[in-house]
């Protein structure tokens, strides 16, 4: 039977631990601006699956995502080894590291909310200086015959 909660628990700690070991003991260049997100472990524990983010150099800069792929690549066995050591369970889990795509599906949603906002001001200005084409009153009103 598959215990969720333990996966779940066992995830948390082997991303904490991936990311301690990306930033203070891995010393490979290319994982300098590499962020761990989130980490999932198939049920019976066998298999981790870890999230990741490429910052830039800078702001503007565009970030390395192959040479962070091939860096987590080539450290895969130091960092099993460093999961195996801090978990403790009887079988450490192979890993495999997959480019987290939230933060650009983020950004994404935020440009579309952008302008969806900008055609709302600007349908609001419209109606604002919109008269009816009619008459003011467009419902006719009964006559009273005496």
């Amino acid at each position: 039977m598959v215990d969720q909660a333990r996966a779940r628990r066992l995830a948390k700690r082997i991303s904490a631990i991936v990311a301690t070991a990306i930033e203070y003991e891995v010393k490979d260049p290319r994982l300098r601006f590499v962020t761990v997100t989130d980490a999932r472990v198939t049920g019976d524990l066998h298999d981790a699956t870890i999230f990741y983010t490429v910052m830039g150099e800078t702001v503007d800069a565009e970030p390395d995502y192959q040479a962070a792929a091939a860096g987590l690549e080539k450290a895969k066995g130091v960092l099993r080894s460093k999961v195996g050591a801090g978990t403790g369970v009887k079988f450490t889990p192979t890993l495999s590291f997959v480019l987290d795509t939230v933060p650009d599906a983020a950004r994404q949603m935020e440009d579309l909310l952008a302008r969806a906002r900008a055609a709302d001001d600007e349908v609001a200005r419209v109606a604002a200086e919109a008269r009816p084409a009619g008459d003011a009153d467009p419902y006719k009103t009964p006559r009273d015959d005496d």
